[in-house]
């Protein structure tokens, strides 16, 4: 919806500067003085393009691109208002909330849904694994979507599809059919926690977004980890039962939707710019306006050439290969929590399924921890270009949150493992939650921003590559954690983790030693600085 009257916006904007153009054109012509001109630069390169060119035609050199105006252009969603674009950023991690909920939401309800559906716990896991699946499959579809019809309608029309499938798993009286839904519900969420890095690019310098990003972090982190809270309550109280997880669901997920179809702008400049060109075509009667946008390759073609990426990316690329596994390990371990606490909560210490699912509480407060420590990054990253817009900011710097935590992973995982008995307080247990939040922040943060500054054009397809693998991956351990926890028990199943992590533990330090020479390597990177334009 706002994406129309953004359209109506642009359209009248654009109406009014081709009028002050003409009559600086006639005013031109009047008095035979070119040079005095204080034409707009998009109208003074189409003039000049026209007297070039002369009569129009069907080539390419006969069209008049409609490009930026510069760096000030009032366009670009990087020069909108503070507030504008704070609006947006907390209506779009409202709408990746509730939809990284969705991925959590039912897990509590797991032994519920086992006795009315007639099978094993570890059978109703598939129910959170396909979800992960979807996700994952679907993240090679979300970007160039995205680039092909825009942001806004990619999340309006994937999240209008989402909440069909989340009505679907409340009401579905199969396991088949919730396995299905559940499948879909994740594919259609996919383009919201695919591209929603994207969107704080296409609004935010690259300083700025070590502001914003870890907000937008928090969102997809802290989601999954508040969704048993509510939904322990919710299995708990005999009036209500497993499916009003996914009411509540679907009640969150629809509000945030309404307010996302009401107020979220398009903010893929490459559109807005397609805009005014079509704009100008209808005010002019020129057909020759264009935009690089809509000389572009469609979606299929770009999809067919995106595919092979993300495993030439897996095969190739060291970060990506590092930090991926890296962060394959960590949504494995935030994942197989939603069965594992039964073990390491539930039956040491006797909890209800109320009390278990708060337990969570202490992830999600470990991540928003880290949130508040994001006007310190700002200002840091601030301080390191000199408080000079354009200045240059390397890409190593975005690591340092992760080579501050990475020593704390395997620390909490031992700590958990091993403090996890009867004796022993169940908060030495929650505390070790709580540090194993602040990591998961840190170093979700850290991936992201490096990648995107590291691969520039092609940061893209890094990011779809890492989110397809770590759902897959984490959708895939889900089945193994019941049997996992049970057959070596928690301690063990925390020091094959843990041991895991230690291996992984340097891989932010290295990247920043030697980050510069791998992207000299790499024939996707960017070699240089990234600059804040």
């Amino acid at each position: 919806m706002w994406s129309f009257v953004q359209r109506r916006q642009v359209a009248k904007q654009v109406k009014l500067d081709h009028g002050k153009d003409l009559a600086y054109l006639e005013k031109g012509r009047t008095l035979g003085q070119r040079e005095r001109l204080n034409l707009s630069p998009t109208t003074e390169r189409q003039t000049k393009k026209q007297n070039r060119q002369g009569k129009p035609g069907q080539s390419d050199r006969d069209l008049i691109l409609v490009r930026s105006e510069g760096d000030d252009d009032p366009l670009n969603p990087l020069n909108w208002t503070v507030h504008r674009r704070v609006v947006n950023i907390f209506i779009l991690c409202f709408l990746v909330f509730t939809q990284a909920w969705a991925g959590a939401a039912g897990s509590m309800g797991n032994m519920a849904a086992s006795q009315e559906f007639h099978i094993s716990k570890v059978a109703e896991n598939l129910a959170t694994a396909v979800y992960l699946f979807g996700v994952g499959t679907g993240a090679l579809f979300a970007g160039p979507m995205s680039d092909t019809v825009g942001r806004n309608p990619t999340y309006l029309m994937a999240t209008a599809c989402y909440l069909c499938f989340v009505l679907g798993s409340a009401l579905t009286p199969t396991f088949s059919g919730q396995v299905v839904c559940r499948y879909f519900v994740g594919l259609s969420a996919s383009a919201t926690l695919t591209i929603n890095g994207a969107s704080v690019n296409d609004q935010f310098r690259p300083v700025k977004r070590a502001f914003v990003f870890p907000i937008v972090a928090w969102a997809n982190v802290s989601a999954p980890v508040i969704a048993p809270i509510a939904g322990g309550w919710i299995v708990s109280n005999p009036k209500l039962g497993w499916r009003w997880t996914e009411w509540v669901t679907l009640m969150i997920s629809g509000a945030a939707f309404i307010i996302a179809l009401l107020f979220l702008p398009e903010t893929y400049f490459p559109c807005l710019l397609d805009w005014k060109a079509k704009e100008l075509r209808r005010i002019t009667g020129d057909k020759r306006y264009s935009s690089e946008h809509s000389r572009r390759a469609s979606f299929w073609k770009q999809l067919w050439q995106t595919l092979p990426l993300p495993a030439t990316f897996f095969r190739t690329e060291p970060v990506i290969i590092v930090l991926g596994l890296y962060l394959i390990l960590l949504y494995i371990l935030l994942f197989t929590f939603l069965s594992g606490f039964d073990y390491i909560f539930k039956e040491t210490y006797g909890l209800s399924s109320g009390i278990q699912g708060s337990c969570f509480a202490s992830i999600a407060a470990g991540s928003t921890a880290f949130a508040f420590v994001t006007p310190g990054l700002y200002s840091w990253a601030r301080w390191h270009t000199e408080f000079v817009r354009g200045a240059p900011l390397k890409p190593e710097f975005r690591l340092w949150p992760a080579i501050a935590t990475a020593p704390l992973l395997p620390i909490s995982l031992f700590w958990l493992g091993w403090s996890n008995y009867p004796s022993i307080s169940k908060w030495s247990g929650l505390g070790a939650c709580f540090v194993f939040g602040v990591v998961l922040t840190a170093t979700y943060v850290s991936s992201y921003e490096y990648i995107t500054d590291s691969y520039g054009d092609h940061s893209a397809i890094a990011l779809a590559s890492i989110t397809m693998a770590r759902y897959l991956g984490a959708g895939g351990m889900v089945m193994a954690a019941r049997p996992m926890y049970e057959g070596i028990g928690v301690h063990w199943t925390m020091t094959l983790l843990g041991c895991i992590a230690v291996l992984l533990a340097p891989a932010p330090l290295l990247f920043w030693l030697y980050g510069p020479k791998l992207r000299k390597k790499s024939p996707y990177a960017m070699t240089g600085v990234h600059r804040e334009s």
